[in-house]
């Protein structure tokens, strides 16, 4: 815990009164964060330390993208790229969602032969259905914080939403279906990648990507053996461009009645640990990209799904989900 000091009787970290004064320093937000990197990087540079400057420079951008805003927009032709600080500590906990497709309440797709694999977009199996939508490659890079080293073995399920806000084995029209979901073992990096298309935004969520880390692949018919659970934030100029294209036209509204601020999963911080790092475009197709630090040290938290028991997909909301349901 830092060492705090008083302002007369308002809480100070470094002579900077803190925004949330009942909280530790390093949950006083983004702003309050790259406040704290800007003042070290002007000590250092008075020391003379041109190479640890320059290293805090670039940790101190993306402000804009992790408080929700759209920043510079790109064409079409053209990269957008948004910062992430994923690497800096342990990745968030949080829920699974009503959908998470582990066993945990009810469908199982961790339990089917073939669920390892890179490019998620077509079902497997029994099922022959394929999501269709914006190209994405999802690059997740795992390190181990209790060592401070790649987290090479381990094995990463990610699932997410279609261009139209479905999931599938859940959403009623496709619970026959198990496109945009799979495995992927890190090597020796820690890195896995996925071929994957871009997913919707739908009423009540900022968009985002579902993972969970597991110890190695034959943990994964275990959803209790899950060393991490946490979801991808995707930054908002790009999902601006990519909602532009044909098949997802509803997240322009949904997005535009969202904010990271807002989520109630995002919202804690504005997304700053989760945000993506983005290159691309919508005709070739964007690499999403973030740091997970995972700490075998603690016990993982705020894992478990939420949503109808036995597997039964609520209804009410688009994609057969509830209004203001956690996903």
């Amino acid at each position: 815990m830092a060492d705090y000091q008083r302002d007369g009787r308002r809480p100070t970290y470094e002579g900077r009164p803190l925004p949330r004064p009942e909280e530790e320093a390093v949950d006083q937000g983004l702003g309050f964060d790259l406040g704290t990197l800007l003042s070290r990087r002007r000590m250092l540079t008075f020391l003379g330390l041109g190479a640890a400057t320059a290293g805090l420079t670039a940790c101190g951008t993306g402000g804009a993208e992790a408080s929700g805003s759209s920043g510079s927009t790109a064409s079409p032709s053209t990269s957008s790229s948004a910062s992430t600080s994923g690497a800096s500590g342990e990745i968030p906990q949080e829920t699974a969602g009503p959908y998470p497709g582990d066993g945990s309440n009810g469908p199982d797709v961790l339990e089917q032969s073939g669920v390892v694999r890179s490019d998620i977009r077509s079902s497997f199996g029994g099922a022959t259905g394929t999501a269709e939508g914006v190209p994405m490659t999802l690059e997740l890079t795992i390190t181990d914080l209790a060592g401070g080293v790649p987290f090479a073995g381990v094995a990463v399920y990610v699932w997410h939403c279609d261009r139209e806000g479905r999931y599938s084995m859940y959403t009623n029209g496709i619970t026959d279906q198990n496109y945009l979901r799979g495995v992927q073992i890190a090597d020796k990096a820690g890195k896995v990648r996925f071929t994957s298309i871009f997913p919707a935004c739908y009423s009540g969520r900022w968009p985002h990507i579902h993972f969970e880390v597991y110890p190695d692949q034959a943990s994964i018919t275990d959803a209790t053996k899950a060393i991490a659970t946490s979801q991808v934030a995707l930054p908002k100029n790009v999902c601006d461009q990519v909602y532009a294209q044909q098949g997802y036209k509803a997240s322009i509204a949904n997005l535009s009645q969202a904010s990271l601020d807002s989520d109630n999963v995002f919202g804690d911080d504005g997304g700053a640990r989760q945000l993506a790092t983005v290159t691309g475009n919508v005709t070739s197709g964007y690499t999403v990209s973030l740091a997970v630090g995972v700490d075998t040290t603690t016990t993982p938290s705020s894992g478990q799904p939420a949503g109808a028991p036995g597997g039964q997909p609520p209804s009410g909301g688009p994609g057969g989900r509830p209004p203001g349901a956690p996903s």
